[in-house]
């Protein structure tokens, strides 16, 4: 069994918001068996800035459907979309 890294760009619903607090609370939703091996940033415009976690999740888990699913729910986050998808 294989692991899959995906990069996903997750855009906050304001430029006001802690990025900080945010990916704290993206770590704290991701599904068991997924883990974020690290965070970039990505000035968007206006002050906006996307967050671009890489995460890790086993080749079996169904790809990143559950995580983008967490997310998606996750207070501040306005969108998720998965960047970059490749076996490790």
């Amino acid at each position: 069994m294989g692991k899959v890294a995906a990069k996903i760009k997750v855009m906050p619903n304001s430029p006001e918001l802690d990025l900080d607090d945010l990916e704290d609370k993206l770590e704290d939703s991701l599904p068991e068996g997924a883990k974020i091996k690290g965070f970039e940033r990505d000035d968007v415009a206006f002050g906006l800035v996307a967050l671009l976690p890489t995460v890790i999740v086993p080749d079996d888990a169904g790809g990143t459907e559950a995580v983008e699913e967490a997310f998606t729910e996750v207070d501040g986050v306005e969108s998720v979309s998965v960047e970059n998808v490749g076996r490790i």
